[in-house]
């Protein structure tokens, strides 16, 4: 198992490297400049220069690179003297349109993201792996055909429209619950789920579909198993036949589904957050891609991948703590 989890480690670290690498050479190589987006219009080309020497971007783009990812783990110090500005660990620079260390502007924004993504995980899977499992059990049914032609159904409309469609009936008509809000589940735990209710309903609408097609296909599979057969000739009950051989060996795809779809959205879901005005991490990684924040843009890109590349680790965990073969991958 050590040998397993440091083979793991080194391609994390590997993987967030190159991402960090082609991250960088892209914004790199942008027409914009880096130093007048943060001194202003109106700077002066003197203080654009000295601004240009103070975020080092007067050294060679490799050097550039070595400061950056050595910052992430070490911290660093822009400019000398009176302009010297300490950027702590763990630091991916400055917002241009704050003047924010980017790590502090992403962790006030991860409460909601966080919030979004743990509540639409938890319907979405209840919703899917209950259809797909109803939908196997009934196999070539009226409930079965049903169930998969309303889950393309609900797959095939956009995010978007969902949460308009939901917006004009829920709040306009019937007036049930108000606009949505974000609100600290500190601060009031009811207000904190009736706000994030509809944003919760939307993405897990358009998640809970693919859910509900690998559970099926899965379970079909495994329940096809010649030891499935055998437990069903022991007399076993059929509940216990379904739950303990059938369902759990199926639900191997499910969490590896499941670790790629919940890594993605910690670092924030951009439509649904735009959408309702959450403020989470996609919906400044929207606002600050349509001001060109570079810093800003850059640093949750390298989150997103943190939170993919560390829930596929935490499958394989999973996978090689359930069967031992794994650990030889």
């Amino acid at each position: 198992m050590t040998a397993f989890l440091l083979r793991r480690l080194l391609a994390i670290a590997g993987t967030l490297l190159v991402i960090c690498a082609v991250t960088f050479t892209i914004f790199y190589l942008l027409p914009t400049d880096p130093a007048l987006q943060f001194c202003g219009k109106d700077c002066t080309p003197d203080r654009v220069e000295l601004v240009r020497k103070q975020m080092g971007l007067d050294a060679p783009m490799i050097v550039q690179f070595g400061r950056y990812v050595l910052a992430v783990f070490a911290g660093r110090t822009m400019g000398t003297g009176q302009y010297a500005v300490h950027c702590g660990f763990p630091c991916f620079g400055y917002s241009f349109q704050s003047g924010r260390p980017v790590w502090d502007l992403m962790m006030d924004r991860f409460p909601a993201s966080l919030s979004l993504a743990i509540g639409a995980a938890v319907i979405w899977l209840l919703i899917g792996l209950s259809a797909g499992v109803l939908s196997a059990l009934r196999k070539n049914s009226w409930v079965d055909r049903t169930l998969m032609v309303g889950t393309i159904g609900v797959a095939a409309v956009p995010v978007y429209f969902t949460a308009m469609i939901l917006l004009y009936v829920v709040v306009t008509v019937l007036g049930l619950i108000p606009y949505p809000r974000y609100v600290n589940f500190t601060d009031s735990p009811v207000g904190w789920a009736q706000n994030l209710l509809l944003p919760w309903i939307t993405l897990a609408l358009a998640t809970a579909a693919m859910y509900a097609r690998m559970t099926r296909s899965s379970v079909i599979e495994t329940l096809a198993e010649p030891y499935v057969r055998t437990a069903r000739a022991k007399g076993l009950p059929e509940r216990r036949v379904v739950t303990k051989h059938g369902l759990r060996p199926a639900l191997t795809a499910v969490v590896t589904m499941l670790g790629m779809d919940l890594g993605g959205l910690l670092a924030g879901a951009v439509i649904t957050e735009s959408l309702f005005g959450l403020p989470g991490v996609g919906k400044l990684f929207a606002d600050s891609l349509n001001k060109a924040d570079q810093p800003v843009v850059m640093g949750i890109t390298l989150l997103a991948a943190f939170f993919i590349v560390t829930s596929n680790l935490v499958v394989d965990i999973v996978y090689a703590w359930i069967d031992p073969r794994a650990r030889l991958s």
